[in-house]
């Protein structure tokens, strides 16, 4: 069974350093998948993530590359699965491959990797609440 917390934040700041805690106790092979509407906040979570790991380059949604990979102490590795239209498309790109590799990864539109992902991915779901707000529930796999 898996547990989760749900928390609100107020701001755009406020969600970036909630991420950031999580970057900055993230842990070699952790799989962040994120869920949420278009300007929910993906991005600012993954911005977040980074910098918590102490990546100090300028992260952007890699939407038309699907993948941007960034070189530190632990690999960080953050997907964009958008325009990914169908099972086979996904199937030729070999994402798990990424995500078994021992580095951090974080999958934004992770709906769209079906049931690829690993067992010990940790769910991420953005809820918009109005322009600053945001409600966001993470759910932790059972260890």
């Amino acid at each position: 069974m898996k547990h989760s917390r749900t928390f609100t934040t107020y701001s755009p700041d406020e969600t970036f350093a909630f991420a950031e805690t999580l970057g900055a106790n993230a842990h070699s092979g952790d799989v962040f998948a994120l869920y949420g509407d278009l300007g929910t906040g993906k991005t600012i979570i993954a911005k977040g993530i980074a910098k918590g790991m102490g990546i100090e380059e300028d992260i952007t949604s890699p939407t038309f590359t699907l993948l941007e990979e960034y070189d530190a102490k632990i690999p960080f590795y953050h997907f964009d699965l958008y325009r990914i239209e169908d099972d086979i498309e996904f199937d030729q790109l070999f994402f798990e491959e990424y995500w078994e590799n021992g580095g951090v990864s974080v999958i934004e539109w992770a709906e769209r990797a079906g049931n690829r992902l690993p067992l010990q991915a940790i769910h991420i779901y953005i809820t918009y609440l109005d322009p600053d707000r945001r409600e966001i529930t993470i759910e932790y796999p059972d260890n």
